[in-house]
């Protein structure tokens, strides 16, 4: 049979495992570059966050949709072999340019850091990521079908294995990426300036992608080759077109009926064009419901991570940033695919269960669904913990007191006494109508707060005398962003000062006022106050209470007795309490969905095609993918549920609808073997004509590898 019989490794050909390596630097290099991404857009661009965002989403979009005009080149007119070598060319040349687009002195003609011509390296940027997405998205569908056709028949049990080994490979190239690729970015480097280094941490990438190429062409010899059959997807629109017109003009009762609908083009098409494309078709109307299941798989990267930063990281004695969750998904995977296959699927079959490929894929979409009843549980839990907000007609007022006498203070309804630095517990919610707010001491008259307090906003009222008193406007109307913590300083001195914080300035903070709040990651913070008002022998050096998750402070800067400062802490905004271990199960369950959905799919898009269209059926299963995502952006530009955990639980049940039709669907779905369909063409055609060689039987079975 040529080379692609002799050398086995395992029982595996030993072309595999160069088609595996491939696809793990393939995935390295995207998922590298992609987790860097939103970043290079707004840190080095200098996009906002909305932007950005959108161009990113439109770029994973197109990833998936590029695998149809992959899967057309591969199956019509080069072979898949040529399409992965050539397009992973087009890949490595985007990905190079994109990490040319990142070097700022490029066109830093005047060497002070910054690139002195943006639209050459936004350009540049989206041209490389355009052939990117192009090279991505076109050797995609290829990969895994060129892996599947290295399998001779009878070797179905290896060949699914291997789908298994190459759905890890994908996992394990991206959880490496993901947490190598930011270690790079915040090395230093630069000719004239140094500055984070986006052109290693994007060189990287590419120099894995000319890796995985390289390696992809060593095992050349060894690979089995088809040649592709002329332009097919051409000829199946055809055939599609012919038979739907033909049934259309044989409407009337007098024409017997035909069994399938596409055998209305017997006139004009042979047999075996039809009952392959009877097979591509009865696949693609199962892949109709499959897309609700990447919409809820896609969110983890988006809402998921949302939902952790209004959690506490502290898990034991580490220590985790909301958006390191992710990497439990690729954890879980490289440990659940080996568990799946070696434990549970032998299990389920000892216990005489037939769990068929699309059974597989309706418990997929079921412990996705329960995932995210999981998830929205957890937000209950979440939502109890999190403070109040005033809604639009209300406002929020607190008072903290930074003189030296005790004040009385009257709110409607209620009269309180608030020591010297001290402040009136929590927030207090008002009409914006009805505040009036009174501010008394003894032996002095009562002073009224005369202010335009904002609807829908907390405010901060600083007292220190009966007639003095500030009203501040806090910045802050929910949680800090990405689980930082809010700082604001206070300062009870008669001259201002400046205070450096971990490598934050607050730049004049006026007497008796208040900074705007700056963000900081969980941890002690050590700051220094400077003003010309300390005397030289005061301690300026302060260290802050270690800081949580998602909290904000006032941190008033008072005057003990000898003139010299010290410190007096007020709480805003609680800190997170509800731990993100609580996500676990949740990550848990769609990852258990993801492996026996996804690979599964793979796997059955794989064996259920006819030998000429393997790819477009793989690019078939990307697009469901796309559609995913789409779907994603229009229920998440749409519906704006005031409660996060409602959106949740709508999705699971969209989910679970959409789990119960496809059970259904599934049950009327028969297995076909495209391969003895095939070789029963063959039988006939040999029958009929003897003398001539059938030129499909030279193409289709014969490997193109010769020793």
């Amino acid at each position: 049979m040529g080379m692609s019989r002799s050398q086995s490794c395992f029982g595996y050909p030993l072309s595999i495992f160069f088609i595996v390596v491939n696809e793990f630097c393939e995935r390295f290099s995207y998922y590298g570059m992609r987790a860097l991404l939103i970043l290079y857009f707004t840190l080095f661009i200098g996009w906002d966050d909305n932007l950005s965002t959108a161009i990113y989403h439109t770029f994973v979009a197109l990833c998936y949709l590029t695998p149809i005009l992959g899967a057309l080149i591969a199956d019509s007119w080069l072979g898949k072999f040529k399409t992965i070598v050539s397009l992973s060319i087009v890949y490595t040349i985007g990905q190079v340019v994109l990490a040319v687009s990142s070097i700022n002195d490029l066109t830093d003609g005047n060497r002070d850091g910054t690139p002195d011509s943006l639209p050459v390296h936004v350009a540049l940027s989206m041209i490389g990521l355009a052939l990117i997405a192009f090279g991505t998205g076109g050797i995609k569908p290829c990969v895994s079908a060129f892996g599947g056709d290295q399998f001779e028949e009878g070797q179905e049990k290896q060949r699914n294995r291997f789908f298994s080994i190459f759905y890890l490979a994908i996992n394990a190239g991206s959880l490496l990426s993901t947490i190598i690729t930011p270690i790079l970015r915040v090395q230093q480097c630069g000719i004239h300036s140094k500055q984070a280094c986006y052109p290693l941490a994007f060189g990287v990438p590419a120099a894995l992608m000319a890796v995985s190429l390289i390696v992809f062409v060593i095992g050349s010899r060894m690979y089995k080759k088809f040649q592709p059959q002329g332009n097919i997807m051409a000829k199946v629109a055809k055939c599609i077109g012919f038979a739907i017109k033909n049934r259309i003009s044989h409407r009337s009762n007098k024409f017997p009926k035909r069994e399938h609908w596409l055998d209305w083009a017997k006139e004009k098409y042979d047999e075996r064009l039809i009952s392959q494309i009877k097979m591509v078709t009865r696949v693609m109307f199962l892949y109709i419901p499959l897309p609700m299941f990447w919409a809820l798989f896609d969110q983890q990267g988006s809402r998921w991570t949302l939902q952790a930063t209004t959690m506490n990281g502290q898990i034991g004695v580490i220590e985790i940033q909301p958006d390191q969750m992710q990497t439990v998904n690729a954890i879980l995977i490289v440990i659940m695919v080996p568990i799946m296959d070696a434990v549970v699927y032998p299990l389920i079959a000892k216990c005489g269960l037939n769990f068929t490929s699309l059974k597989k894929m309706t418990v997929g979409m079921f412990l996705a669904s329960m995932a995210f009843v999981a998830a929205a549980i957890v937000q209950v839990e979440i939502d109890k913990t999190l403070p109040v907000f005033p809604n639009g007609h209300e406002v929020q007022v607190k008072v903290l007191n930074i003189g030296n006498n005790s004040m009385n203070i009257s709110f409607p309804g209620e009269t309180m006494a608030v020591n010297q630095m001290s402040q009136t517990g929590d927030f207090m919610t008002f009409d914006v109508d009805k505040l009036s707010i009174n501010i008394s001491s003894t032996g002095s008259p009562v002073t009224p707060v005369t202010h335009n307090f904002e609807q829908g906003h907390r405010h901060t009222i600083l007292v220190w005398a009966p007639n003095h008193y500030r009203v501040i406007k806090d910045g802050l109307d929910r949680k800090p962003e990405k689980g930082q913590n809010g700082i604001r300083f206070v300062n009870t001195f008669d001259e201002s000062f400046d205070v450096t914080m971990d490598g934050t300035v607050y730049v004049n903070v006026t007497s008796h006022s208040a900074s705007e709040y700056q963000f900081f990651p969980s941890g002690k913070k050590s700051f220094t106050i400077n003003s010309t008002e300390i005397s030289q022998q005061c301690e300026r050096n302060f260290t802050s209470p270690r800081l949580g998750f998602g909290s904000a402070y006032t941190y008033v800067m008072g005057r003990k007795a000898d003139g010299c400062p010290e410190l007096s802490v007020f709480g805003d905004i609680p800190p997170n309490t509800v731990n993100m271990a609580l996500q676990i199960p949740q990550y848990f369950l769609l990852t258990c969905g993801e492996v026996v959905f996804s690979v599964t799919g793979l796997e059955f898009s794989y064996s259920q095609a006819p030998s000429n269209m393997k790819s477009v059926l793989q690019a078939g299963w990307l697009l469901t993918v796309a559609v995913g995502n789409i779907i994603v952006l229009i229920v998440a530009g749409a519906g704006q549920f005031s409660k996060q955990w409602a959106e949740y639980i709508l999705f699971a049940a969209l989910l679970l609808v959409v789990c119960v039709i496809f059970g259904i669907m599934a049950q009327f779905y028969t297995y076909v073997n495209p391969a003895e369909v095939e070789a029963k063409f063959d039988e006939d055609e040999k029958k009929k004509n003897p003398e001539k060689e059938n030129p499909y039987y030279t193409l289709d079975s014969v490997s193109q590898t010769r020793m």
